[in-house]
């Protein structure tokens, strides 16, 4: 079963419910096994100062949160040297990859072009192509 990262921005917008029908039923079945995030997301996340920090901090609290290992150093230090992306993002990119998951996201701007990163943005989720 294919498993995912979570990057800040799906988060948001999947608490808020700004993501499309079918990227919120698909974040839900995300969600419902153990959502993963990594440690720079879990930064991002628990720094913002919102009327939801409660709902926010529960998310962070049921989440699995990757730490920075020598893996993900090593791939980040690759991805930085061979493309210009903020290290926090290189970081997240890095994590995903040494853990073989997706990440979800729906600012693929910053992750486009990683050799071996499988992205997926919750906002372009169609479970019914033929229409």
């Amino acid at each position: 079963m294919e498993q995912y990262l979570i990057d800040s921005n799906a988060v948001s917008h999947y608490l808020s419910g700004l993501l499309p029908d079918d990227g919120m039923v698909f974040l839900d079945g995300v969600i419902n096994q153990i959502p993963i995030i990594s440690v720079i997301t879990q930064i991002e996340l628990l720094s913002w100062k919102t009327a939801s920090s409660r709902l926010v901090g529960d998310f962070v609290n049921d989440s699995q949160v990757l730490t920075i290992t020598p893996e993900v150093v090593k791939i980040c230090v690759k991805i930085r040297r061979e493309r210009r992306v903020k290290t926090p993002d290189a970081i997240i990119a890095a994590t995903a990859i040494a853990n073989n998951l997706t990440l979800i996201t729906d600012n693929e701007k910053d992750f486009v072009n990683i050799p071996n990163l499988k992205v997926i943005n919750p906002k372009n989720i169609n479970s019914n192509p033929g229409l």
